[in-house]
């Protein structure tokens, strides 16, 4: 089996982020899981994600078992969670404000 990645951003606002990352992957998102996800296939086995709530995204992943080893929020107010592997490997996923 390929190795695969995954990747997910999440979003503040879904209808303004999308847009923004048509622009910078310069296509439209492969296919729509839900109304607030966007999925865009970059290459075989490879894909990145956008979605709404970085509290629903870490959330979920404490509701798995894994609580976060760091969580920062920058002056501008952006959030970023991170989570650690058992060899130490760095997770983080970030946010703007809602």
């Amino acid at each position: 089996m390929p190795l695969a990645l995954f990747a997910g951003i999440p979003v503040r606002s879904f209808e303004e982020a999308t847009p923004w990352y048509v622009r910078l992957l310069g296509s439209e998102p492969t296919f729509f899981p839900h109304d607030t996800e966007a999925v865009w296939e970059l290459a075989e086995h490879r894909s990145l994600y956008v979605n709404e709530d970085l509290d629903d995204v870490v959330d979920a992943i404490v509701r798995r078992g894994l609580e976060p080893t760091q969580q920062e929020t920058y002056d501008n107010g952006v959030r970023k969670v991170s989570f650690r592997d058992p060899d130490g490997n760095e997770i983080s996923f970030g946010g703007a404000p809602a």
